[in-house]
Order: structure tokens, then C-alpha cells, then sequence
């Protein structure tokens, strides 16, 4: 199946080299997205870019895919489902909850100039970085890409119901399925609430699995693209 990755904040599609090789040993086809703003110099694009980068991949792939979503990106992984629902067998999201109609996309941190750039580590002590070593987050810090404020600011619009119909899984590093199962219950992620097709898959790592799990987190995405 053709596995579209896309990665969360600050991140390029290289972010996925491992769990890519990983999947296409595994027999898929992955596409790991660099999108418009995150990777190609251009600190103007916005959220509707991003929107329309990840629906041209969708249209160009042959066949149903599976748009795999990272953090923020959950909320582009959904918007790729409500505008094509058809065309999606299956929504992963790792780490994160799609934002529901008429909420920004990722206004989490402050903006300069123009973008929002990463905030160093502080905001993810605990669990989000855990498992992290030095190394590790010296390399993701120093390829981190500034999010422009089109982006980051940018408002999600939902309007096909549709997407209610896409299977969801939700992979669970930072936090467990117990966890996820209660917010939602709670009324913390709406749209999942809503969908009918939910699962829930444990991975025993941080917030940024393709980077300390690499091997599992493709061996995850492969059975819910085989279930699909």
C-alpha cells in the first residue's frame, strides 16, 4: 500500500528515512512529505499550501493509501480524510489528535518575524523526550525547520462528514491507549469521538517514534496498512 509520512512540527520528510526503508522491507510503498514552508526556503506558505502538498500526494498515488500523521500533523493526516475520503483506506496518528473545525492549526509557541521556531527542549521534558539522548536532540535542534505563521496560525476547516467513515489508529508513545480512550471520552478530541472506526496501538517511546523506535513504529504502520 502507499504510506503517506508526514511529520509534525519542524520537521522535513528525511525525518522518516529509517521507518521508510523499514516499510518497504515490509512490502509497502512509502511517501514521506516534505511540505510546503518545512524544507523548501519558503517562510510564507500556509496552512491551505500544506493542505493542498498532502492532497497532490493522495491524488498522485495509485490505488487507496494511508496518510500517516506525526504530532500536528494529525491535523493534516484528517484534513487529507475530509477531503478525500474515498481515496484514504486508513488514517494513522502518532502522538497527536486531529484539531476540530474552526481551531488553529499549531499555535502552540511564540512567533518572530514571521515563524515560529523551535522552543528548545524545555517545553518537552518528561515523557515527550524521555528517550532522547544528547545526540539525538542535538541533531533534531539543529534541523529543525521554523514554522511560518501561515501555517502555525492557519485555521483547520472540516466540512465532509465523511471522514467519519475513514478506519482510524491511534499509536500511542508519550501516553497509553487507556490515556488516549479517556480524553477522548472526556471531549478532548472531538472528531475522534465522532469517527466510527477507532483502534488504539501502544509503542514504548517519546514523542518522536521514527527517531527512537523506528524499527516497531514501521512494523506498527505495516500491520494497520495490512488490516486495511
Amino acid at each position: 500500500m502507499n504510506i503517506l509520512l508526514i511529520g509534525g512540527l519542524w520537521l522535513n520528510g528525511s525525518v522518516w528515512g529509517r521507518v521508510a526503508s523499514a516499510l518497504r522491507a515490509h512490502g509497502h510503498r512509502p511517501v514521506p512529505l516534505t511540505l510546503p514552508g518545512q524544507g523548501d526556503g519558503s517562510a510564507s506558505a500556509t496552512l491551505d499550501d500544506q493542505v493542498e502538498a498532502v492532497l497532490a500526494a493522495v491524488d498522485a498515488a495509485p490505488g487507496k493509501v494511508m496518510v500517516v500523521g506525526h504530532s500536528a500533523a494529525c491535523s493534516l493526516a484528517w484534513l487529507a480524510a475530509d477531503r478525500r475520503p474515498g481515496r484514504l483506506a486508513k488514517v494513522a496518528l502518532i502522538g497527536g489528535f486531529p484539531s476540530p473545525h474552526g481551531q488553529p492549526y499549531a499555535d502552540f509557541f511564540e512567533v518572530r518575524d514571521g515563524v515560529m521556531p523551535f522552543p528548545g527542549w524545555s517545553p518537552f521534558e518528561g515523557p515527550d523526550a524521555a528517550d532522547l539522548d544528547d545526540e539525538a536532540r542535538r541533531e533534531l535542534a539543529a534541523a529543525a525547520i521554523p514554522v511560518p505563521q501561515g501555517v502555525a496560525q492557519g485555521v483547520v476547516r472540516l466540512a465532509d462528514d465523511r471522514r467519519f467513515d475513514v478506519p482510524v489508529v491511534v499509536v500511542c508513545p508519550e501516553f497509553t491507549p487507556a490515556q488516549a480512550q479517556e480524553w477522548i471520552n472526556a471531549g478532548d478530541a472531538p472528531e475522534l469521538a465522532r469517527a466510527k472506526h477507532v483502534d488504539f496501538v501502544d509503542i514504548d517511546s517519546g514523542h518522536w517514534p521514527m527517531v527512537t523506535q523506528p524499527t516497531e513504529l514501521a512494523r506498527i504502520l505495516a500491520a494497520a496498512a495490512n488490516a486495511a
